[in-house]
């Protein structure tokens, strides 16, 4: 029996991988191109969460909290004081999410800090349920753009969100960890996807060289309808064909997904590089 591929070797889940005799190529493929869209979503992400901290943290340290609404409609209502320490809250912890999150995902780093990696991942889990619940109040009672087959797909990712981290802590309670990584994967993709979907929206303007598929005044459209839902749904089914693929699946299935992972981190860049130029970066 072939020896398991060293848990170091693989980018974001440790679970060893057994491939036949002369799949070596595959498997090195597969590992390759998951390595590789996942440093592109860390460095994306990365640039996200400064752009947070660096346009609505800004403006708070200057007392300006009116600088929320430069981009975020009804971030900030004078007298609602509730309403702007949910949203305060709700724009700091994504800030601690998202980079909390891709550290979780870091197996050299559940090797060698242990403790932080447990203690990393309560503070994750807790920004990620207060997080979603700030996110739907803020989308259903505070206003959001867009429409309500939008507000609808927000919503079911907010419910995915809680869902997700409900199955990461049982199955860290049962010591289940291989079951543990999937939840924790498919938390990470539900968490980001409000970042999924500016990276996507940029990627479509970059590709049809404007607006196409929706109206940018009113933000509605069949293009933002789907992509309301794509932003979860589309990583999600992305990652469930990736696991199936590393686990159980034959030299040409681990090619064919490491080709669709290396589309998909083209994609991914150019999402990143436009939205950073256009969006964040200027803003910073």
């Amino acid at each position: 029996m072939p020896d398991a591929i060293p848990a170091s070797s693989i980018p974001f889940y440790s679970q060893p991988m057994r491939p036949a005799r002369g799949a070596s190529w595959a498997v090195a493929a597969l590992n390759a191109a998951a390595t590789l869209w996942f440093l592109l979503a860390l460095a994306g992400q990365l640039i996200f969460v400064a752009y947070i901290v660096a346009l609505y943290g800004g403006a708070a340290v200057r007392g300006d909290l009116q600088g929320w609404n430069q981009v975020m409609s009804h971030g900030y209502v004078a007298g609602d004081r509730a309403g702007n320490l949910a949203i305060g809250a709700h724009l700091l912890l994504a800030a601690v999410i998202m980079l909390g999150g891709a550290l979780q995902l870091m197996p050299r780093l559940r090797t060698l800090a242990p403790t932080f990696h447990r203690w990393n991942g309560r503070v994750y889990l807790m920004g990620a349920v207060v997080g979603s619940l700030s996110g739907l109040y803020m989308l259903w009672f505070r206003g959001a753009v867009g429409d309500m087959v939008q507000h609808i797909g927000t919503s079911l990712n907010a419910l995915l969100i809680l869902l997700c981290s409900g199955m990461v802590l049982r199955t860290a309670l049962a010591r289940g960890f291989a079951a543990h990584r999937r939840w924790a994967l498919r938390l990470f993709l539900c968490v980001s996807g409000v970042w999924f979907f500016r990276i996507g929206l940029m990627f479509w303007l970059a590709l049809n060289g404007g607006p196409a598929g929706f109206d940018p005044k009113t933000f509605t459209g069949p293009f933002l309808s789907f992509l309301a839902y794509a932003q979860y749904l589309l990583p999600l089914a992305v990652l469930e064909l990736y696991l199936r693929s590393r686990e159980r699946g034959n030299t040409a299935a681990r090619f064919a997904m490491a080709a669709v992972l290396c589309a998909l981190s083209a994609a991914t860049a150019v999402g990143v590089a436009v939205a950073a130029m256009g969006m964040w970066l200027p803003r910073m």
